[in-house]
């Protein structure tokens, strides 16, 4: 009676491993993810749009930049915003646009750091007490023009 109840024991397990297994394969890679920290705070967000390593047309770009459901996180203008992306974007050279304009060069690292008062100075196109920014990814050229994906953000001012 023991070793039927184990047997049976034994094939629902398998059973569970394999149902499991067959469900994991069937999930499609996660996009990568962006994050900004501002002092102790942070947000992270999949790609808004893209973020599979494709070329988006310039439609979809346009579309994903005037995307009004995105993160926001407080900023304090004396504080350091800190940008981090996976490697998988790091790979493909990324920069940062403030309200859709290029405010840094491309780049091939995970982390950057740009001090909190840029983003709400008329200098540099900031309007009011919000701006949009944006992680763009490139195709992994140097100053390509390629974009592959998208990550936005809203950071309002903090006093």
């Amino acid at each position: 009676m023991r070793s039927v109840v184990r047997r049976r024991r034994a094939v629902a397990a398998a059973g569970a491993v394999s149902a499991g297994l067959l469900v994991l394969s069937a999930c499609d890679k996660p996009t990568p993810l962006s994050t900004i920290t501002v002092g102790s705070s942070s947000v992270s967000s999949d790609a808004t749009c893209g973020g599979e390593d494709e070329v988006l047309e310039q439609a979809e770009l346009a579309k994903c930049l005037a995307d009004k459901d995105i993160k926001s996180i407080s900023v304090d203008p004396d504080e350091t915003v800190r940008f981090g992306v996976d490697p998988d974007v790091a790979d493909q050279r990324w920069t940062i646009l403030m309200n859709g304009q290029p405010l840094t060069e491309d780049s091939d690292k995970t982390y950057r750091a740009i001090p909190g008062s840029v983003f709400f100075n008329a200098q540099y196109g900031a309007q009011g007490d919000s701006t949009l920014v944006t992680i763009k990814a490139g195709d992994g050229k140097k100053g390509s023009q390629s974009t592959t994906g998208l990550w936005s953000f809203k950071l309002k001012k903090d006093d």
